[in-house]
């Protein structure tokens, strides 16, 4: 799928038993699996790899690719901290 060459899968994981699974949701057919030695471990490892961190955008970001988010959340923190500094 092209979408996926382009943007990179993007998985989601799942515990079946002992197994952790996962499956592109683009549709593309990727998917695997891990075995783990017990139940609560497939579980808990699935829960931590399952995470969209959308919030985190900006201050996690690639270096190159996301650079204007980078720039923006500075440009915004700089705003705040001079806005705080103010007397009226």
């Amino acid at each position: 799928m092209l979408r996926c060459q382009i943007l990179g899968h993007r998985f989601r994981f799942y515990g079946e038993g002992k197994t952790m699974r996962w499956r592109c949701v683009r549709g593309c057919g990727a998917e695997g699996a891990k075995r783990y030695p017990s139940e609560a471990d497939a579980q808990r490892y699935a829960r931590a790899f399952d995470r969209e961190d959308l919030e985190d955008l900006g201050r996690r970001a690639p270096l190159v690719g996301l650079f204007p988010l980078r720039l923006l959340r500075a440009l915004r923190r700089r705003g705040r901290k001079s806005a705080g500094n103010r007397t009226t």
